[in-house]
């Protein structure tokens, strides 16, 4: 079965600083595309930061960019969002997702992330 499990969320002042991790189990974490994703109350979820299964590529939404940082650990099947100089428009659940191909598709349960100003 698997899992991905969300941690590290809570409250921060604007201007804080969260990590947020994610631990996989019962999957080929090594062979998978991971994400985060966020959604607000009342917005669309959107794309954070992505990073390749080799973790040699990554990306991140705009509005993120030089603040936020994704990494992994294929050995220790762990994904990481380093979350620096947080704002109170950051605010959202964050989830995972493993991705493989667009064929197989795992997400996790969220973590609150609340930034306060």
């Amino acid at each position: 079965q698997v899992q991905l499990v969300e941690s590290g969320g809570g409250l921060v002042q604007s201007g804080g600083s969260l990590r947020l991790s994610c631990a996989a189990s019962g999957l080929n974490f090594g062979i998978y595309t991971m994400t985060w994703y966020r959604q607000a109350p009342g917005k669309e979820r959107e794309l954070v930061a992505t990073i390749s299964s080799d973790g040699v590529s990554t990306n991140y939404l705009d509005s993120v960019k030089g603040r936020f940082t994704i990494s992994r650990d294929n050995r220790e099947k762990l994904v990481a969002l380093q979350m620096n100089s947080l704002k109170p428009e950051d605010t959202a659940v964050y989830c995972c997702n493993a991705n493989w191909r667009g064929i197989y598709d795992y997400w996790g349960q969220g973590t609150q992330v609340t930034v306060s100003s």
